[in-house]
């Protein structure tokens, strides 16, 4: 690098003829002042002097400065960087000579541009680097703004850069902020776009949402959804198949230019862990046929369900409940009639216990409690049987089905740690509820449309003519609302209050558990006509929705489940243990730790914090990076228990293929650069703009001495020696 020096004023013509004119006026004077002093030689010198300090102050008034020049001695450089991400193996670059010919992907046509020998004619001039960036790596999207910040300082010398990319940044601050800096710095940024930014024709299967696990022997639904950019409707039949030989088929409506939702029902016949693929055809019309397809695992188990059914008569609520659950192949029910009044309570098969479960240990064995018109007393529940309840649901997981009678005992209950389970509010001033001599019936909300719990019919609209023709109820409980983050299924037809219609069915998450009210006596009456086909589905699905989580994954001593229980890609799951010890009594204090390997193979350890010591509850967070199988392994170092199981991240990959470039990012970044845009094919127009580059010009140190502090310094001297030499010739 070669450097020049040089001492420039910053003069104007006012500038200068003021100075000039003040150092004649001051010679002038001086010379009058030294002839009336007889020609001392004194005055001589206190005259000079003063012509030096205006002389000095006509020179800073013209502003000096100090001019250092650096011109670099090497060749400047020419960035060429080039989009590696996995968006840009997407093939929608026709061949405008040949529009016939499939489509290559964008990678493919900039190939050209990410070899050296593409740039040799710049060689001579500029050091030209290729470099790619944002490399496909799982979990990681384009960034196109740190390249662009920080070129740059690792090229030397930079004059100019060449961007070649498809725009379609999903990482980082936005690119323009760095097109800012590089305009400051007069880089200009050569914009090449790669891809067509109106979407080719294409069918594209989105998602395939089947559940981590089934039951073997019981339909399971798996939704799915297809996005299509076809102009027209098309019908194809997709495939299920599975990894065990299975094959389910289904007509399906594509609509046009938008997205189609659906689902399949498929019932496995065998336990073990699977994968079901699903396959759309290809249309005719398609031009990417890579996207048709996707796997997810699933396991299938064998289901063994345990409810807890208390009751304090039993009414016919009950009856019907208690045999639906015990012709449930599923599940193994137990039943405690406390019979207020008598000595002991009823029972007379089975299905009955003589008591309520006696400690943590015997209540951690259910996975449903159903509290019936039972309230708190000496022949019914205790306090510390409720707060035992609430423990349950709130550190196990377990659920609680809250079904009131027409004796109102379940009031009672609102005295007790029970209360803060409760989804509604009850008027307290009518403990017996309403009844009529008129059926009334049920109306779904919006919600409960669309809830698997209340789905008595394969489609929506098949779903709502059921449950607008179930028998009505001539009870129901003296709900005033429901409370703020429940869910509620359904209400009232026609009953209303201040708040709006009655709710009904309401559903609410506590804890790590599922509560549910039941606001009627009169599900029994589904039967009428139709025998069990709607009366044990319905409690055969909340059964089963309850304990989903909580039977996620167990082994002897130990049962880990999470939620949500179909977690999506970049999103926190929160995952929920309970350890017990070789006795069977929860571990109130232990190190558990679970270690998730990604399906990319990458590691990662979550050390658990206890949630409840008195249940053996621990819970632990996790952030999700990719799609796919994680494999999870739970272990405990104090009872040494380790338990293996997997869950599935719902999701696309942060950089899908498929999806239309993004032009206008990169039409921006030339602009703000002052570059421009060329396409791929126009590589000469490339070397001919870079080619009439000017050289860089160099970089440049100025010294301001007009206003440098030094120069203020050697004025006020002046000034000091002015004022001395007049002392000492006697003029003072």
């Amino acid at each position: 690098m070669s450097s020049s020096q040089s001492l420039t004023l910053m003069w104007t013509p006012w500038t200068a003829a003021l100075a000039l004119l003040a150092l004649c006026v001051t010679a002038a004077f001086s010379w009058v002042a030294w002839r009336r002093s007889g020609y001392r030689t004194s005055t001589a010198y206190l005259e000079l002097s003063r012509l030096a300090i205006v002389a000095f102050g006509g020179l800073l008034l013209n502003q000096p400065e100090w001019i250092e020049s650096y011109r670099p001695t090497e060749k400047p450089s020419i960035a060429v960087l080039w989009d590696a991400s996995a968006s840009m193996d997407t093939a929608d670059v026709l061949d405008p000579g040949q529009p016939s010919l499939e489509p290559r992907s964008r990678r493919d046509a900039v190939a050209p541009l990410t070899q050296s020998v593409a740039w040799a004619p710049l060689s001579e001039r500029f050091n030209v680097v290729v470099e790619s960036f944002a490399a496909p790596q799982t979990g990681s999207g384009t960034n196109l703004h740190d390249p662009l910040a920080t070129a740059p300082e690792k090229f030397e010398s930079l004059a100019g850069l060449v961007l070649v990319s498809d725009g379609d940044w999903n990482d980082g601050p936005p690119p323009v902020e760095a097109a800012v800096a590089l305009r400051l710095r007069g880089v200009p940024v050569m914009a090449v776009p790669a891809g067509s930014p109106d979407r080719l024709p294409d069918v594209e299967l989105v998602s395939l949402d089947a559940p981590t696990f089934a039951i073997a022997g019981k339909q399971v639904r798996i939704p799915f959804t297809i996005e299509s950019s076809l102009p027209r409707e098309s019908i194809a039949t997709v495939t299920l198949s599975s990894s065990g030989g299975d094959t389910v088929n289904k007509e399906v409506r594509i609509a046009p230019q938008g997205r189609t939702t659906d689902a399949l029902l498929w019932k496995p016949a065998e336990m073990g862990d699977f994968t079901v693929t699903l396959d759309v055809p290809v249309h005719g019309d398609e031009t990417i046929r890579g996207n048709n397809r996707l796997t997810v695992p699933i396991s299938i188990r064998e289901e063994k369900l345990r409810v807890l059914v208390v009751e304090s008569y039993p009414r016919w609520e009950y009856r019907y409940l208690r045999n639906a659950l015990s012709r449930d192949p599923g599940v193994d029910v137990s039943c405690l009639l406390f019979h207020p009044g008598l000595q002991k309570p009823g029972g007379g098969s089975t299905d009955y216990i003589k008591s309520f479960p006696a400690n943590i240990e015997e209540l951690t064995e259910y996975d449903v409690v159903f509290l019936g018109d039972i309230g708190l007393g000496d022949d019914q529940l205790t306090t510390e049987q409720c707060r035992l309840l609430k423990g349950l649901v709130e550190y196990q997981a377990s659920g609680l089905v809250f079904m009131p009678g027409w004796q109102g005992r379940q009031l009672s209950l609102l005295e007790t740690p029970l209360a803060d389970l409760y989804p509604v509010l009850l008027d307290e001033t009518q403990p017996g509820g309403w009844g009529s001599p008129s059926p009334n019936r049920f109306e779904l909300t919006e919600l409960g449309r669309r809830s698997l719990l209340t789905k008595l019919a394969d489609t929506e609209e098949e779903n709502v003519d059921v449950w607008d023709g179930l028998p009505g109820f001539q009870w129901y409980a003296p709900v005033s609302r429901a409370k703020a983050g429940t869910d509620v299924l359904c209400v009232h037809s026609d009953v209303a209050n201040d708040f709006g219609r009655l709710p009904l069915l309401v559903t609410q998450t506590f804890g790590a558990g599922k509560v549910l009210f039941m606001g009627t006596d009169g599900a029994w009456r589904w039967r009428k006509g139709v025998e069990d086909k709607y009366h044990y589905r319905f409690w055969g699905q909340v059964v089963r929705w309850m304990a989903y989580q909580r039977n996620m994954s167990k082994g002897e001593t130990m049962r880990l489940y999470y939620s949500p229980d179909q977690p999506l890609v970049r999103k926190a799951i929160t995952f929920k243990a309970n350890v017990m010890e070789k006795s069977g009594e929860p571990l109130s204090k232990g190190d558990v730790v679970a270690r998730i390997a990604a399906p990319s193979g990458k590691t990662e350890a979550i050390t658990f914090t206890s949630a409840g010591e008195e249940w053996g509850a621990f819970a632990g967070r996790f952030n999700t990076k990719e799609p796919g199988k994680h494999q999870i392994t739970l272990s405990c170092r104090q009872t040494g228990a380790t338990l293996e199981s997997s869950f599935f991240v719902q999701g696309a990959a942060v950089e899908p293929v498929g999806r239309p470039a993004r032009p206008e990012v990169l039409e921006e970044i030339a602009r703000v650069t002052q570059g421009k845009v060329v396409s791929a094919e126009n590589l000469n127009d490339l070397v001919a703009y870079f080619t009439q580059l000017p050289d860089p010009p160099p970089a440049v140190r100025r010294l301001q001495l007009w206003c440098h502090p030094l120069a203020m310094a050697t004025m006020v001297v002046l000034l000091g020696c002015f004022w001395v030499a007049r002392k000492v010739a006697g003029l003072i």
